[in-house]
């Protein structure tokens, strides 16, 4: 399978974009997923669009649970590693797709398949 220009650049919005959907609340999901609805001629975008939507399904569930666990303080310290751990995987994600290659994103559970 040949990855074009097209596939790269779309498969790296698709990591990168949720850095900009925090700001508007479920955007880091709402991207991904739009991205996996409309470019479904591409078997790239869409495995790397189902990719970076499940690593932020995942990231919002160990976030909810970080603050849950806040009210006994150690979510304070889990919720900063959290952070980085997701801007550095994101960034690396960007970065192999930009390349047109497959990225796996790691501690991702896998439920949109």
């Amino acid at each position: 399978m040949e990855v074009t220009k097209e596939d790269k650049t779309f498969s790296a919005i698709a990591h990168l974009a949720p850095l900009f959907g925090y700001l508007i609340g479920f955007g880091q999901l709402l991207i991904p997923l739009a991205i996996l609805l409309i470019k479904t001629d591409s078997p790239f975008i869409r495995e790397q669009a189902k990719e970076s939507l499940n690593f932020q399904i995942s990231m919002t569930l160990y976030c909810i649970g970080a603050g849950i666990l806040c009210l006994v303080l150690i979510g304070f310290l889990i919720l900063p590693v959290l952070m980085i751990f997701g801007l550095v995987t994101m960034i690396q994600a960007t970065l192999k797709a930009n390349e047109g290659e497959f990225y796996r994103y790691p501690l991702c559970l896998r439920l949109v398949k």
